[in-house]
């Protein structure tokens, strides 16, 4: 009787055959739908989803830090063997004392180490709030990756993107930075298909033994910087040396790490729109070419003047769409613009462009001379353009670029040009072609101007502000005295052309500040020529010529700022 209320109790011969088939049947059905449910769980199944070599690396990091706190404990593990033989009173007293003098160092060391704050790179933070349409994206390929979504999104204004650390630990600290101009010229497709090598690192990334390795050399990053002067600075260089040492321990495993991360998301990657990923890298060719142009010749001098171009990234929109137009291998570009553009997915894409331009002057340049107040964080940038403009330093939109910007460059240009030549008494442009007229003169005053912009940079340096961008300009060739000359000459000419004639200053999206004529068309190359000629031949007839003809009196002042 016990017997068979035990096998009964476990669902045994008591039950009739017809209930025990269809209960063994709905269990078989549903095993699979639990484990199915199980892995749609967050943090089920994906979060360890490390690729071994990545991994073995990430346990040799570990490793290297693991052996620091040996060696920080071995004095403290000799004094208690030698405790426990009844060592001489001697040796065990030095030997505690060691132990104690090397486990407050090892401990301060640590304390250092943790506190220390890693650098990071400004960025706009975007909620959700103001791009659900981007989140959900980012989500949507996240899912199909079969690997966690990133916990925030964030906006650098750079041809680049990549994941980032967020303080704090938990599986939502992993922020995916995005850079603007692939917002704004690419493609909805087009970037999902560009994120999503980038979204699949969350897999390694959310690893605990990844993780940990990444967090320990971004700590001996943080920590190797040199020391600030202070009470405590002979610890903080201890520390920073420590440090130091640690990273070139775990320098080769850390890179490598790093690449098998890196491979298996792009491996991961591969299965998610594989044919848009090809269109999508010559975007991000084309994009940087474009961001690297607009920056060097149309940002940048407006930064100089302390204006900043309030829509960086709708410029890079139309320089790419003159380049389409100009330049045969970017034929097909511009029909693009006819589908949807991923800066579509924010709620207001005018005001975070606003932002990212204003991040973009503070990373490259930094503030303007006699701006007003110091910059705020990036993630609370105001927006400028509804508030007072800061002094030396506001906002300027593309319909006023060139009042603003160009011809205040030229007129400055043309006022240093002047005073080099001892002529700011009567600034014409006859005075200033009989002084070039000599190539000994034209050397000489080459010199001076060369002179003068190297003492203004050099002051604009060691200001309390300007020119201390965080991060530093794209890279621009050398000019010698004698281009400094040219261009001075060039917008002397070009300011006595808009105050004697119907032409005007202009925005060319690839070449920067350029002259209009009364039709709307570029006398810019022409003019640069014939300057040449004059400051390497000292010839100014064709100059002359060329003024006659489009109506430039040469004798009148030209005025200056």
């Amino acid at each position: 009787m016990l017997h068979r209320r035990a096998h009964n109790a476990r669902g045994g011969g008591g039950a009739p055959p017809a209930l025990r088939l269809a209960r063994d049947r709905l269990a078989r059905a549903a095993c699979p739908a639990l484990r199915r449910a199980l892995r749609r769980l967050p943090g089920r199944g994906r979060r360890s989803a490390a690729p071994a070599g990545a991994l073995s690396h990430a346990l040799a990091v570990l490793r290297v830090r693991n052996s620091a706190l040996a060696l920080a404990l071995l004095p403290a593990a000799a004094a208690v063997v030698l405790l426990a033989a009844g060592a001489p009173a001697a040796a065990r007293w030095a030997a505690a004392g060691l132990a104690a003098v090397t486990a407050a160092a090892a401990g301060a060391a640590a304390l250092v180490i943790s506190r220390a704050r890693p650098a990071v790179t400004p960025t706009i933070e975007v909620p959700e709030r103001s791009a659900p349409a981007l989140y959900a994206l980012i989500r949507d390929l996240a899912g199909r990756l079969d690997v966690p979504a990133p916990g925030a999104v964030a906006l650098t204004p750079d041809c680049d993107s990549w994941l980032e650390e967020a303080p704090g630990p938990g599986p939502g600290s992993t922020v995916l930075v995005i850079g603007s101009p692939f917002l704004w010229w690419m493609r909805v497709g087009e970037l999902r298909a560009l994120l999503a090598p980038v979204v699949a690192g969350t897999g390694p990334a959310a690893h605990p033994d990844v993780a940990a390795a990444r967090r320990c050399v971004r700590a001996w990053d943080a920590a190797a910087r040199p020391p600030t002067a202070g009470r405590w600075r002979p610890l903080t260089a201890a520390t920073a040396r420590l440090s130091r040492l640690l990273l070139r321990a775990a320098a080769a495993h850390s890179a490598e790490m790093e690449r098998g991360v890196a491979a298996a998301a792009s491996a991961r990657a591969q299965r998610v729109d594989h044919g848009l990923r090809v269109l999508a890298q010559e975007q991000v060719g084309l994009a940087y070419a474009g961001w690297d142009r607009l920056l060097t010749r149309v940002a940048l001098p407006a930064w100089r003047v302390g204006r900043w171009p309030a829509r960086l990234d709708a410029g890079v929109v139309a320089a790419l769409t003159e380049l389409s137009r100009r330049d045969r291998l970017a034929e097909g570009f511009a029909a693009r613009l006819s589908e949807r553009p991923a800066c579509d997915l924010l709620e207001e894409p005018g005001a975070m462009d606003e932002r990212i331009s204003r991040l973009a002057a503070r990373l490259f340049f930094g503030e303007a001379v006699g701006a007003g107040r110091a910059e705020a964080p990036a993630a609370e940038v105001p927006r400028q353009s509804t508030g007072a403009p800061e002094p030396g330093w506001a906002p300027v939109d593309w319909p006023s670029y060139p009042r603003e910007v160009v011809d205040r460059i030229w007129r400055d240009r043309a006022a240093r040009l002047f005073a080099a030549l001892d002529a700011a008494s009567a600034p014409t442009l006859s005075c200033l072609l009989t002084g070039l007229a000599e190539t000994a003169a034209a050397g000489q005053l080459a010199a001076r101007l060369g002179a003068d912009a190297a003492r203004a940079d050099a002051a604009r340096a060691a200001g309390p502000a300007g020119g201390s961008g965080v991060l530093p300009p794209p890279p621009q060739p050398p000019r010698s005295d004698r281009e400094l000359l040219i261009d001075h000459v060039v917008a002397a000419v070009c300011c006595a052309a808009a105050d004697t004639t119907g032409a005007a200053p202009g925005l060319d999206w690839l070449d920067g500040p350029v002259l209009l004529d009364e039709s709307g068309e570029q006398r810019g190359q022409e003019l640069c020529a014939l300057v040449h000629t004059l400051v390497d031949e000292g010839d100014a007839g064709p100059l002359r010529k060329w003024l006659a003809e489009t109506g430039v009196r040469p004798d009148k002042p030209v005025r200056l700022l």
